[in-house]
Formats: C-alpha cells, structure tokens, sequence
C-alpha cells in the first residue's frame, strides 16, 4: 500500500519507513510529490497531524500519515510543545534545507538552555501523535501516541540524531538520545512506541 507521509524530512521517512516495516506499506513524502507543507495552528499534536493528513490526502488522493511530535519540558509548562521545531526565531536564508534545519536546531537548543538556566527541574518528554488517513474525509482516522521520559541536561552531549536529542537525558539507558544507537532508538522512543500502537491498528482496519 502506498501512502504519503505528511512531512518533507528524510530523517522522519527514514525512521517511520524502519517502524512499519514488514506491513506491506511504501511510505512517500509529500513533497516528492509536489505537496507543499500544510499549516499547523493548533495548540496540540493531534490536531496539527490530523490537520497534516488531511492537507497531504486531499492534495494526492492517497491515504496519508502525519506525524506531530516535540518536546514537553514540565518546567515551562509544557513548552515548547507543538511549536518544538521553530521554538528560537531564525532568519533562515538560502542555505540547503538540512543546513537550515541544524541552523534552527542550534537556535532551539540554545534559547531552551537559556529559559531552563537556573531550574533544578529539568523533567521532559518526548511526545509524538501519529495519524493515519484512508482519505482527506475519512470519519475513523487512527490515532497513536507515545511518549519518552527524561530530562534536559545543561550542556549538549552527543552528535547523532537531530532536534534536541542532545540534551535529552534517558535515565534508563545512561545516555542522551544523540548517543543512542539507531536500533535502540527505533525500539524506545516516542515514535517507536506510537508506531507499535499505530502498527497494530493498521493490521486491525486497513490491513486485515
């Protein structure tokens, strides 16, 4: 089954395409597509994705999946929240895409850093909402969530991963998410645990 996925980073493609493997399902971004991003002006993560889907199946004619996720740092009150990927104001110039995205990446970390300065309070988490659509108004739209305790440290540790995964601290593993192997990521994180929710739902509707 060929479905677009509501989103034009390769990193998400990559990570989304290892979560449903074995299903049957190609995954497509919208953009290669000719899709162009939808507007998220919600104020929670389920109704941006579903919002995403929405935007991705009318424009195509496919079933879609959306994915909304950021980090929720119980400190600032659930900040940054669904505004996680543009937290820091960017002048973004022409650069490549990637070299935009770590530019903001680096601006999210510091200004994080910057209103946690001072609090000894550092409890977070990962969240992530993943919806799937058979088409822009289809009425039963499948919803999974996940979620991935840990806490912001004060300075950046590791190189991998992408958004704030070097400050993410997982206590059960010792490390931040930036120093977690890709199998270990794929099998625990917030995605990881939405996509098992959203795998078994998959085979329950669309797939049986």
């Amino acid at each position: 089954m060929k479905i677009v996925l509501a989103s034009n980073n390769a990193k998400k493609l990559a990570e989304l395409s290892s979560l449903f493997d074995g299903l049957g399902i190609a995954l497509v971004r919208q953009g290669d597509l000719g899709v162009t991003e939808a507007e998220e002006p919600h104020h929670t993560f389920v109704e941006n994705a579903l919002a995403k889907a929405r935007h991705a199946a009318r424009a195509t004619g496919l079933p879609a999946l959306a994915d909304d996720s950021g980090l929720c740092v119980d400190a600032l009150g659930g900040a940054p929240g669904v505004i996680s990927a543009h937290y820091a104001a960017v002048a973004l110039d022409a650069a490549p895409r990637e070299q935009q995205r770590a530019a903001q990446d680096a601006a999210n970390n510091a200004l994080l850093l910057e209103r946690l300065a001072g609090v000894d309070d550092r409890r977070a988490c990962f969240f992530c909402t993943l919806v799937a659509l058979r088409s822009a108004d289809d009425p039963q739209p499948l919803i999974a969530t996940g979620r991935w305790q840990g806490r912001i440290l004060h300075v950046a540790d590791g190189e991998g991963g992408f958004g704030y995964d070097p400050l993410m601290f997982i206590p059960a593993f010792g490390l931040t998410v930036a120093r977690l192997g890709a199998d270990v990521k794929n099998a625990n994180s917030h995605r990881a645990l939405a996509a098992a929710q959203l795998r078994t739902q998959l085979r329950e509707s669309w797939l049986a």
